[in-house]
Protein backbone atom coordinates (compact mmCIF):
# COMPACT_ATOMS: atom_id res chain seq x y z
CA UNK A 1 0.00 0.00 0.00
CA UNK A 2 1.35 3.58 -0.67
CA UNK A 3 0.36 6.16 1.67
CA UNK A 4 1.00 9.71 1.31
CA UNK A 5 0.09 12.48 3.47
CA UNK A 6 0.33 16.01 2.28
CA UNK A 7 -0.38 19.48 4.16
CA UNK A 8 -1.05 17.70 7.28
CA UNK A 9 -2.04 19.35 10.49
CA UNK A 10 -2.86 17.96 13.60
CA UNK A 11 -3.12 17.75 16.61
CA UNK A 12 -5.30 18.40 20.13
CA UNK A 13 -7.00 20.97 21.77
CA UNK A 14 -5.48 24.00 22.31
CA UNK A 15 -1.93 22.20 20.85
CA UNK A 16 -0.76 21.54 17.30
CA UNK A 17 1.02 18.48 16.80
CA UNK A 18 1.82 18.24 13.08
CA UNK A 19 1.93 21.27 11.40
CA UNK A 20 2.40 21.62 7.45
CA UNK A 21 3.42 18.04 7.29
CA UNK A 22 4.35 15.87 4.22
CA UNK A 23 5.67 12.35 4.17
CA UNK A 24 5.23 9.19 1.87
CA UNK A 25 5.37 5.70 2.54
CA UNK A 26 5.67 2.52 0.18
CA UNK A 27 5.75 -1.38 0.83
CA UNK A 28 8.57 -2.30 3.37
CA UNK A 29 9.62 -1.84 6.78
CA UNK A 30 10.13 1.67 7.76
CA UNK A 31 11.46 2.71 11.28
CA UNK A 32 9.79 5.86 13.13
CA UNK A 33 12.25 7.62 15.28
CA UNK A 34 12.18 10.74 17.27
CA UNK A 35 12.22 11.66 21.25
CA UNK A 36 8.98 11.78 23.57
CA UNK A 37 6.57 14.45 21.96
CA UNK A 38 8.06 14.29 18.51
CA UNK A 39 4.93 13.19 17.30
CA UNK A 40 5.18 9.64 16.20
CA UNK A 41 2.16 8.60 18.24
CA UNK A 42 -0.22 11.35 16.60
CA UNK A 43 0.93 10.38 13.12
CA UNK A 44 0.43 6.94 13.52
CA UNK A 45 -2.85 7.30 15.36
CA UNK A 46 -3.87 9.71 12.03
CA UNK A 47 -2.55 6.58 9.12
CA UNK A 48 -4.86 4.11 11.02
CA UNK A 49 -7.83 7.16 10.59
CA UNK A 50 -8.23 6.83 14.75
CA UNK A 51 -8.01 10.40 14.37
CA UNK A 52 -9.15 12.53 11.52
CA UNK A 53 -6.77 15.34 10.19
CA UNK A 54 -7.45 19.12 11.36
CA UNK A 55 -6.26 20.14 7.67
CA UNK A 56 -4.55 18.24 4.96
CA UNK A 57 -4.72 14.90 2.91
CA UNK A 58 -4.08 11.31 3.64
CA UNK A 59 -4.45 8.72 1.02
CA UNK A 60 -3.83 5.28 0.73
CA UNK A 61 -3.32 3.72 -2.77
CA UNK A 62 -3.76 7.09 -4.19
CA UNK A 63 -7.72 7.17 -2.31
CA UNK A 64 -7.90 10.20 -0.12
CA UNK A 65 -9.86 9.32 3.71
CA UNK A 66 -12.36 12.05 3.75
CA UNK A 67 -14.98 11.13 6.01
CA UNK A 68 -15.95 8.49 8.30
CA UNK A 69 -17.25 6.36 5.40
CA UNK A 70 -14.20 6.11 3.99
CA UNK A 71 -12.00 5.93 6.77
CA UNK A 72 -14.59 2.90 7.61
CA UNK A 73 -13.87 1.34 4.24
CA UNK A 74 -10.24 1.19 4.78
CA UNK A 75 -9.64 0.21 8.29
CA UNK A 76 -10.36 -3.60 7.10
CA UNK A 77 -6.71 -2.98 5.40
CA UNK A 78 -5.14 -1.60 8.11
CA UNK A 79 -3.12 -3.77 11.29
CA UNK A 80 -2.78 -0.92 13.99
CA UNK A 81 -1.43 -2.07 17.66
CA UNK A 82 -1.07 1.37 19.66
CA UNK A 83 1.05 1.40 22.78
CA UNK A 84 -1.11 1.01 25.03
CA UNK A 85 -4.08 -1.23 23.72
CA UNK A 86 -6.88 -2.79 25.71
CA UNK A 87 -7.86 -6.28 26.57
CA UNK A 88 -10.85 -7.38 28.39
CA UNK A 89 -9.07 -9.84 31.03
CA UNK A 90 -11.46 -12.55 31.01
CA UNK A 91 -10.99 -12.81 26.94
CA UNK A 92 -8.67 -16.11 26.18
CA UNK A 93 -6.09 -14.88 23.56
CA UNK A 94 -7.80 -17.00 20.74
CA UNK A 95 -10.59 -14.89 21.41
CA UNK A 96 -8.49 -11.57 21.59
CA UNK A 97 -7.15 -12.41 18.26
CA UNK A 98 -10.09 -13.52 16.37
CA UNK A 99 -12.05 -10.39 17.70
CA UNK A 100 -9.50 -8.23 15.80
CA UNK A 101 -10.34 -10.45 12.61
CA UNK A 102 -13.82 -9.76 13.32
CA UNK A 103 -13.53 -6.15 13.56
CA UNK A 104 -11.02 -6.11 9.98
CA UNK A 105 -14.02 -7.99 8.35
CA UNK A 106 -12.37 -11.22 7.27
CA UNK A 107 -14.56 -13.38 5.90
CA UNK A 108 -16.05 -16.49 8.76
CA UNK A 109 -14.68 -18.68 6.27
CA UNK A 110 -11.32 -17.63 6.67
CA UNK A 111 -11.33 -16.21 10.07
CA UNK A 112 -10.08 -19.58 11.90
CA UNK A 113 -7.05 -20.32 9.51
CA UNK A 114 -6.31 -16.77 9.79
CA UNK A 115 -6.54 -16.52 13.55
CA UNK A 116 -3.99 -19.75 13.77
CA UNK A 117 -1.64 -17.99 11.35
CA UNK A 118 -0.96 -15.01 13.43
CA UNK A 119 -0.89 -17.00 16.68
CA UNK A 120 1.98 -19.15 14.98
CA UNK A 121 3.55 -16.24 14.05
CA UNK A 122 3.89 -14.65 17.28
CA UNK A 123 4.61 -18.24 18.61
CA UNK A 124 1.45 -17.95 21.04
CA UNK A 125 -0.26 -20.71 19.72
CA UNK A 126 0.24 -22.95 22.84
CA UNK A 127 -1.17 -20.26 24.43
CA UNK A 128 -4.13 -19.60 22.70
CA UNK A 129 -6.86 -20.91 25.17
CA UNK A 130 -5.24 -18.69 28.59
CA UNK A 131 -6.83 -15.53 29.80
CA UNK A 132 -4.98 -12.37 28.45
CA UNK A 133 -4.75 -11.53 32.51
CA UNK A 134 -2.75 -14.67 33.05
CA UNK A 135 -0.31 -13.86 30.29
CA UNK A 136 2.82 -12.22 30.95
CA UNK A 137 3.64 -8.51 29.88
CA UNK A 138 5.97 -9.81 27.05
CA UNK A 139 3.35 -12.39 26.10
CA UNK A 140 0.02 -9.77 26.11
CA UNK A 141 2.13 -7.65 23.81
CA UNK A 142 2.65 -10.48 21.08
CA UNK A 143 -1.00 -11.40 21.11
CA UNK A 144 -1.42 -7.44 20.33
CA UNK A 145 1.16 -7.94 17.78
CA UNK A 146 -0.84 -10.82 16.32
CA UNK A 147 -3.97 -8.61 16.61
CA UNK A 148 -2.18 -6.03 14.07
CA UNK A 149 -1.27 -9.21 11.58
CA UNK A 150 -4.41 -10.68 11.59
CA UNK A 151 -6.20 -10.99 8.11
CA UNK A 152 -3.09 -10.03 6.42
CA UNK A 153 -3.56 -6.04 6.34
CA UNK A 154 -2.04 -4.46 3.86
CA UNK A 155 -1.11 -1.56 5.89
CA UNK A 156 0.57 -2.26 8.98
CA UNK A 157 1.37 0.16 12.04
CA UNK A 158 3.23 -0.41 15.34
CA UNK A 159 3.74 1.59 17.94
CA UNK A 160 6.69 0.54 20.55
CA UNK A 161 5.36 -3.19 19.96
CA UNK A 162 8.57 -4.46 21.46
CA UNK A 163 8.08 -2.93 24.60
CA UNK A 164 8.41 -5.24 27.34
CA UNK A 165 9.70 -8.65 25.37
CA UNK A 166 13.33 -9.86 25.98
CA UNK A 167 15.74 -10.11 23.64
CA UNK A 168 14.77 -13.86 21.94
CA UNK A 169 11.20 -12.37 21.98
CA UNK A 170 12.61 -9.41 19.87
CA UNK A 171 14.26 -11.37 17.38
CA UNK A 172 11.20 -13.36 16.54
CA UNK A 173 9.62 -10.16 16.43
CA UNK A 174 12.04 -9.23 13.81
CA UNK A 175 11.47 -12.61 11.98
CA UNK A 176 7.74 -11.39 12.18
CA UNK A 177 8.75 -7.91 10.39
CA UNK A 178 10.90 -9.78 7.60
CA UNK A 179 7.72 -11.89 6.56
CA UNK A 180 5.74 -8.76 6.16
CA UNK A 181 8.43 -7.01 3.46
CA UNK A 182 5.54 -6.91 0.63
CA UNK A 183 3.15 -4.98 3.25
CA UNK A 184 3.36 -1.05 3.89
CA UNK A 185 5.06 -1.62 7.66
CA UNK A 186 5.37 1.66 10.33
CA UNK A 187 7.68 0.52 13.27
CA UNK A 188 7.65 3.18 16.33
CA UNK A 189 10.38 2.28 18.54
CA UNK A 190 13.00 3.86 20.85
CA UNK A 191 15.17 0.95 19.97
CA UNK A 192 17.45 1.77 17.43
CA UNK A 193 18.97 -1.52 17.06
CA UNK A 194 15.65 -2.94 15.44
CA UNK A 195 15.51 -0.29 13.09
CA UNK A 196 18.95 -1.12 12.08
CA UNK A 197 18.32 -4.84 12.24
CA UNK A 198 14.55 -4.66 10.63
CA UNK A 199 13.65 -1.94 8.74
CA UNK A 200 14.71 -0.85 5.27
CA UNK A 201 13.82 2.95 5.94
CA UNK A 202 13.84 5.05 8.65
CA UNK A 203 11.85 8.75 9.73
CA UNK A 204 13.20 10.98 11.87
CA UNK A 205 10.69 13.43 13.90
CA UNK A 206 11.70 16.10 16.31
CA UNK A 207 8.57 18.47 17.18
CA UNK A 208 6.25 17.46 14.17
CA UNK A 209 8.79 17.98 11.65
CA UNK A 210 10.94 15.79 9.76
CA UNK A 211 14.39 15.88 10.45
CA UNK A 212 15.01 13.01 8.29
CA UNK A 213 13.45 10.47 5.46
CA UNK A 214 15.08 7.76 3.74
CA UNK A 215 17.20 4.59 3.62
CA UNK A 216 18.61 3.25 6.54
CA UNK A 217 22.06 3.01 5.05
CA UNK A 218 21.56 6.33 3.77
CA UNK A 219 21.20 7.49 7.34
CA UNK A 220 24.19 5.45 8.49
CA UNK A 221 26.61 6.83 5.92
CA UNK A 222 25.96 10.21 7.41
CA UNK A 223 26.78 9.62 11.12
CA UNK A 224 30.41 10.95 12.49
CA UNK A 225 32.99 9.41 14.31
CA UNK A 226 30.84 10.16 17.45
CA UNK A 227 30.95 8.79 20.49
CA UNK A 228 32.55 5.59 20.91
CA UNK A 229 30.10 2.83 21.98
CA UNK A 230 27.52 4.09 19.89
CA UNK A 231 26.25 2.04 16.52
CA UNK A 232 26.88 4.11 12.90
CA UNK A 233 22.77 4.35 13.02
CA UNK A 234 22.81 5.38 16.92
CA UNK A 235 25.43 8.45 16.12
CA UNK A 236 23.85 9.59 13.00
CA UNK A 237 20.41 9.90 15.18
CA UNK A 238 22.33 11.42 17.58
CA UNK A 239 23.50 14.18 15.53
CA UNK A 240 20.19 14.74 14.09
CA UNK A 241 18.90 16.05 17.20
CA UNK A 242 19.46 19.66 18.28
CA UNK A 243 22.15 20.35 21.23
CA UNK A 244 20.72 19.02 24.54
CA UNK A 245 18.77 15.99 22.90
CA UNK A 246 21.17 13.92 22.35
CA UNK A 247 21.30 11.53 24.56
CA UNK A 248 19.78 7.98 23.52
Amino acid sequence: MQVDVSDLRQGYPGRVVLRDFDLALRPGVTGLLGPNGAGKSTLMRTLATVQPPLHGRVALDGVAIEGEKAARHIRRRIGYLPQRFGWDPGMRVRDFVEYGAWMRQVPGKQRTRAVERALSQVDLADRQQERMSRLSGGMRQRAGIAWAIVGDPDLVILDEPTVGLDPRQRLQFRQILAQLTDKTVLLSTHLIDDVAAACDRVVVLHSGRVLFVGDVTEMTDRAGDGTAGHTPLERAYMELLPDGEREL
